[in-house]
């Protein structure tokens, strides 16, 4: 594979941009590390610490949502080896965004208060990256039906005989840890809210605490997690 700017590690500069080298040029750091609000315009000092803890989930969910649809193409494509090798990289991104949320409850409830002041109406429920990453999820799911079905197996079968059909059995353990995972982040989430303003208020777009937290087990694959069951009755058959 040829590159228009070979890698290099001497002083010398090889990308343009702003920055004070190529490091920075490339990550655009200058441009990034000013995405945040200075000190002149903090209501709470915390401010930073709230946004720091956002913008980095906002840049895991782009990346899994971008492997996502890659996933989906080679899927479709029929190269489930390939797409095999990418699917683990959404939950841990998932995962990075739930570990991100720990540094919220680092804030008291009443620092937390200042900085919700600074919000207005802003809402989880309208982070670009929670609204891609459970919009692309389910075309996960189609994809992997769609396979199976041109298996012409059940799930049931899928998981007696895994070894038989091995890389659809491992797609299928894939998404339902990707389920998991995002079941474990609206948990986490909702827990942190809760910590922080309370059960019985609202947010800032006036939904309930507690609904956010009847949302917490929607599952986009139940039918992985009911086969389960099935297994488990099935296998009690052969006793």
């Amino acid at each position: 594979m040829a590159y228009s700017h070979p890698m290099t590690y001497g002083a010398d500069q090889v990308l343009t941009g702003s920055g004070n080298s190529d490091y920075e040029r490339y990550i655009r750091t200058n441009e990034l590390l000013s995405l945040q609000k200075g000190p002149d315009t903090w209501g709470h000092r915390d401010e930073l610490l709230f946004t720091v803890v956002h913008q980095s989930s906002e840049l895991w969910l782009k990346l899994a949502i971008a492997e996502s649809h890659e996933i989906i193409v080679r899927l479709q494509a029929g190269d489930i080896s390939s797409a095999l090798r990418l699917v683990d990289r959404i939950p841990m991104c998932v995962i990075n965004a739930t570990q991100n949320l720990d540094m919220l409850e680092k804030m008291s409830p009443w620092d937390y208060q200042q900085v919700r002041r600074a919000l207005g109406h802003g809402s989880g429920f309208d982070s670009p990256g929670f609204n891609g990453i459970r919009a692309v999820i389910p075309q996960l799911g189609v994809e992997f039906h769609r396979l199976l079905n041109a298996e012409g197996i059940s799930l049931l079968d899928l998981f007696v005989h895994h070894e038989k059909h091995d890389q659809l059995y491992r797609l299928a353990e894939a998404l339902i840890e990707i389920d998991e995972r995002m079941i474990n982040w609206r948990h986490r989430h909702f827990k942190v809210v809760e910590r922080s303003i309370g059960l019985h208020v609202s947010g800032t777009q006036g939904t309930p605490v507690e609904v956010i937290g009847q949302l917490r087990d929607k599952s986009f694959f139940p039918e992985l997690w009911d086969v389960r069951t099935e297994i488990t009755n099935y296998a009690l058959k052969d006793e």
